[in-house]
């Protein structure tokens, strides 16, 4: 078998890449461009790009003096511009070399923010749709240039010709597809008339669509976008930004907050969504440049904290990335974020300040974002924490009028806390707030900076009992062996035992327990069973005296008054394993396999107790 000669280049020669057009397409396809629709975006970014050079030209033309015109009638997509066009040479040096604008040409790459496109790629994700892209354009540079044609194929051959100046008797470029069969989802004239609408709605250039049925070309964008319209009273534009705002998110917003940032020429609004989300999940927002829509979930607009809002923004100087579906990040797009966050604490400010019923309906949705929002916000902090709900032992209140009631506000650490001591501690008198939600302990501490005569402390169990009442001497003495009885029967959950007088008197009995006493428990345990070793070592070390939990027994409660005169051993120690297991059930902790046994255990000893009374 004879093998073709390849010939050799000189050691050391340059060569040049060849580009395999048709596994560049399938690159672009599957990993560049989202979807196939984003074929006509591009070509109608080029025409309104070529557009702007026109205007570059003729800069006394009115601005609707050139446009942009779309035809599709089911066998071909055709885009017509009257834009600055291309000469032959433009052709041979722009069509027919990938990745290579004719933005970065003849002095524009000094101008290359006036256009939307920037990377010279975007006429090859028409080889989504089609086989074949037809171009047909005249130069407004050069008065008596001739017309000329260039077909470029998916296979990544092309031929250009120069046609007479009749082929086209106007300045501009038209772009004609065939569609492939497989591209009709893309190509029918009602999704063709669609996508335009979705893309080119805020474009500043007038766009026409025509379907072929010999009707009137229908406007794209027939308005400009609603924060650049004139109405008669702030109220009828603030009605316009709401209902815009509905029709493109799907949701009435509970408020419309109008952004402008000059000097990024960035206008839009941000609308209040009117319930809460879950923290963490983070809305895309729509974003135009220069009217063309790039990105309908761009994340990084804004910050994290601002899950509240979605915004629609028309920005002039932010940068996309090369699929041009997201923003590049670079200090431009950091410093726009942190100005539009400006713009929603001020809104906050001015809700605050002037309207308590926006406000209260606000907060009543998105406490969670604007306490997430206080904690690292000195001014946010200063101007809602008194305004925020917390959970109380008084209820669902602000801390402003819990302050007012409690002089020593005390927090707990966790939930489960909270829930084991609500109860004990609204009845004598404690103003406890539940801290185990995010943010809440940490933003309640910061209290006194606000309301510097708030006193803020953490709850332990020694504060709680210190506020419970002791029983008397005789009390105490007569209940002194089922009390030494029962912390033998603790003992092994490190558990001691009190008598006490509490409401409400129907509360038999309470644990006292933190969350870190359990864990240095379980630490000292782990180091006695693995004393001797590296790892006993280790914790040995961090090992201090262990805190004990305590159950109180309640003797305004006529069970526990009745238990303390048990003179029966067994049915005593059932009686304190039964009051124990109800009482760490109540604290609504996640409860340990010991604890699980002895609560099943002692309840079928009681059982049996009763049944062999009966008998």
């Amino acid at each position: 078998m004879t093998l073709p000669h390849t010939p050799v280049s000189p050691a050391g020669a340059d060569r040049t890449f060849q580009v395999d057009l048709r596994g560049l397409v399938d690159l672009l396809s599957h990993h560049l461009y989202s979807s196939p629709r984003v074929y006509l975006r591009e070509l109608l970014q080029n025409a309104v790009d070529a557009l702007t050079a026109r205007h570059g030209l003729d800069p006394a033309a009115p601005a609707d003096a050139f446009g942009v015109r779309l035809y599709a009638d089911g066998s071909a997509v055709r885009v017509e511009d009257d834009g600055v066009g291309l000469t032959e040479a433009d052709v041979h040096t722009f069509l027919a070399t990938i990745g290579r604008s004719s933005k970065r040409a003849e002095g524009i790459a000094e101008q290359r923010g006036d256009y939307i496109g920037q990377f010279g790629i975007g006429l090859l994700s028409c080889f989504l749709v089609a086989d074949e892209i037809h171009v047909l354009s005249r130069s407004a540079r050069t008065p008596d240039a001739p017309a000329v044609e260039w077909r470029g194929r998916g296979d990544g051959s092309y031929t250009v010709r120069t046609l007479p100046a009749s082929a086209r008797t106007r300045p501009g470029t038209t772009v004609t597809l065939t569609p492939r069969a497989d591209a009709g989802e893309w190509t029918r004239p009602a999704q063709v008339h669609a996508l335009a609408r979705h893309f080119g709605s805020l474009l500043r250039h007038p766009v026409t669509f025509d379907d072929g049925t010999g009707g009137p070309g229908a406007p794209v964008n027939p308005e400009p976008a609603p924060w650049a319209r004139t109405y008669p009273t702030p109220g009828t534009r603030s009605r316009a930004l709401a209902a815009y705002g509905a029709d493109v998110f799907g949701f009435t917003p509970l408020d419309t907050i109008e952004l402008d940032l000059p000097a990024v020429g960035l206008k839009g609004i941000a609308c209040v969504l009117p319930e809460a989300v879950p923290a963490g999940r983070r809305h895309g927002h729509r974003v135009h440049v220069k009217g063309m829509l790039l990105s309908e979930q761009a994340e990084e607009i804004l910050p994290e904290w601002a899950f509240f809002v979605r915004c629609v923004v028309d920005a002039e100087s932010l940068r996309p990335t090369a699929s041009r579906e997201s923003l590049y990040e670079d200090d431009t797009l950091a410093a726009v974020r942190e100005a539009l966050a400006e713009r929603l604490r001020a809104w906050i400010a001015r809700a605050a300040a002037s309207d308590p019923d926006l406000l209260a309906r606000f907060l009543q949705a998105h406490h969670l974002a604007v306490k997430s929002l206080a904690v690292h916000d000195d001014e946010i902090l200063r101007m809602l924490l008194p305004w925020l709900p917390f959970e109380t032992t008084d209820g669902h209140t602000t801390l402003d009028e819990f302050a007012r009631t409690h002089r020593t506000v005390l927090v707990t650490s966790s939930v489960e806390e909270f829930r084991q001591v609500a109860a004990i501690a609204s009845a004598a008198g404690l103003g406890v707030v539940n801290g185990g939600y995010t943010y809440d302990r940490e933003l309640v501490h910061r209290l006194p900076e606000i309301r510097p005569e708030a006193a803020v402390a953490d709850l332990d169990p020694a504060t709680l009992t210190a506020h419970l009442d002791p029983v008397d001497r005789e009390t105490e003495l007569a209940a002194a062996a089922y009390l030494a009885l029962a912390r033998d029967a603790l003992a092994v959950f490190d558990c001691d035992v009190a008598l006490r007088t509490f409401q409400p008197a129907s509360a038999p009995a309470l644990l006292v327990d933190s969350r870190e006493a359990r864990h240095e428990r379980t630490r000292s345990q782990l180091a006695r069973e693995q004393e001797g070793g590296l790892w006993g070592d280790i914790l040995g070390a961090l090992r201090q005296e262990a805190p004990r939990a305590q159950l109180i027994l309640n003797q305004l409660n006529p069970l526990v008054r009745t238990a303390v005169t048990i003179d029966e051993p067994e049915l005593a120690r059932t009686s304190v394993e039964a009051l124990y297991g109800q009482a760490a059930m109540l604290s609504r902790r996640p409860l340990r396999p010991a604890e699980s046994s002895l609560i099943n255990r002692s309840f079928l000893d009681l059982l049996a107790h009763a049944l062999r009374k009966d008998s």
